[in-house]
């Protein structure tokens, strides 16, 4: 093959291979807010009296293995207003999440 072939090929795989890792990362993402709420639903914490402590709220400096998307999730959770928090660190649905996904996908 030619030299120019070569390098369109290459740069074309490059291409491919970033588009996949921008939806591997996507798919995770929604899957740990998915994790998150389905938490939160299933026990119940819906206000500031029934709120709960998630373990994976706080980021975790030494992490082995796959990196985990439900810090991060909790944090735009929360900054977007879909999650409450409580002065001592538990967490609760602010919003009903269904509204919230029907919108994003109408």
């Amino acid at each position: 093959m030619s030299d120019t072939i070569e390098m369109i090929l290459g740069i074309c795989a490059l291409l491919a291979m970033f588009a996949l890792t921008r939806r591997v990362h996507a798919w995770r993402i929604r899957r740990a807010y998915d994790v998150v709420v389905r938490d939160l639903r299933a026990r119940g914490a819906v206000d500031e009296a029934t709120a709960v402590k998630l373990p994976y709220a706080k980021k975790v400096m030494l992490n082995v293995g796959f990196r985990d998307f439900r810090p991060k999730v909790v944090e735009f959770m929360v900054q977007t207003g879909i999650l409450g928090v409580t002065q001592d660190g538990r967490h609760y649905l602010l919003k009903d999440v269904r509204d919230l996904e029907t919108r994003a996908k109408g």
